[in-house]
């Protein structure tokens, strides 16, 4: 799955989970434990049947399906200040 570029988070969801006439919620937002970036859990219930995704914010501002890749250390700092 691509990372969207240059697309709002609405149009997003709208993509993934709904025609704009079916009610979409906000499950949850909050930030990740390990890197503290944005995420966005949305929900649509028609009848019976839920769908949820979760939307994770990346560097660069774009909202996408993915989680963005881990930062790495510099270890050669972290080295030279020890």
């Amino acid at each position: 799955m691509k990372c969207a570029n240059e697309q709002s988070l609405r149009y997003l969801v709208e993509k993934w989970l709904a025609p704009a006439s079916v009610p979409v919620h906000v499950k949850q937002f909050s930030r990740t434990r390990a890197d503290h970036r944005r995420f966005v859990c949305v929900e649509t219930v028609q009848g019976a049947a839920s769908k949820a995704l979760f939307f994770f914010r990346h560097d660069d501002g774009q909202w996408c399906v993915y989680p963005a890749a881990p930062r790495r250390e510099n270890l050669r700092m972290e080295r030279l200040a020890a």
